[in-house]
């Protein structure tokens, strides 16, 4: 495992380098937020009351902070593999001496964590600023584990997403599906809290939400029953996304194109 960390530190180190284009993209969680607290300010003063089905305005927000930073901080990998297919440099790539999947889960965390950092810093000075500091300060250790898997799940995702560019080279249609998904059934604008019964079952039973739900749930409710459902279920999803992923990846190279020759 050593060339994944070094790799790891090399793409941290060009990421301290070069932060203006990480800031930049942090940069869109301040407008989200203030966005956020509006809507949800109307919607809970329309209620007539200071919570929703165990939510108050300030648990949501933050609720909606962490969800937010688990999507803007998420791993791009599908646009790399795309990319990596349509202008031939897939062929370079494959040629080095370590496994594709794992340099391009250790390249993508260094750019994940340190988005993360960002927008957990902006978005949470908004946050603290608008509705006070969260419920509880607990919530962010607990929290900390299911990030990482949740990354780890986006991350099978993205790459399973990416590695059909091996098939139809544009991935573009997959990635906007994915996402789509992700929004709704994995609660990133609304709380599943606030969904109706049946479209909390089918998306409990989903893995988008053990994506940003999870997290995003336990960092404004924590407790140890909460925790260890939610990282059974991540574990679960893993298990099943990472064998996909390791089948798709023989059988990709095995039907690859590369333009150019």
């Amino acid at each position: 495992m050593k060339k994944y960390w070094a790799i790891f530190k090399l793409q941290l180190a060009n990421g301290l380098a070069y932060p203006g284009e990480f800031i930049g993209r942090s940069l869109l969680i301040l407008p989200f937020m203030w966005i956020f607290f509006q809507l949800w300010r109307v919607t809970f003063d329309a209620s007539g009351g200071a919570e929703i089905n165990g939510l108050t305005l300030r648990s949501t927000l933050w609720y909606l902070v962490i969800a937010e930073v688990i999507e803007l901080s998420r791993p791009r990998v599908a646009n790399t593999i795309s990319e990596a297919v349509k202008d031939g440099s897939i062929a370079y790539i494959l040629s080095k001496p370590y496994n594709f999947l794992w340099y391009h889960y250790s390249s993508s965390l260094a750019d994940t964590i340190f988005r993360a950092l960002l927008n957990l810093v902006l978005g949470g000075g908004v946050a603290w600023l608008l509705v006070g500091p969260p419920p509880s300060l607990w919530g962010l250790l607990a929290v900390l584990p299911l990030l990482m898997g949740a990354w780890a799940l986006n991350y099978c995702i993205a790459a399973l997403i990416g590695l059909l560019a091996f098939w139809v080279e544009d991935t573009s249609a997959f990635q906007w599906i994915y996402q789509k998904l992700a929004f709704i059934l994995g609660g990133l604008l609304i709380p599943l809290d606030f969904y109706p019964a049946w479209l909390r079952t089918i998306a409990d039973a989903l893995p988008f939400s053990a994506v940003t739900y999870a997290p995003a749930r336990l960092f404004v409710e924590p407790s140890l029953n909460g925790f260890l459902a939610a990282l059974g279920q991540q574990a679960l999803w893993l298990l099943v996304f990472a064998g996909g992923l390791g089948l798709l990846y023989r059988r990709s190279v095995t039907v690859l194109t590369v333009n150019g020759g």
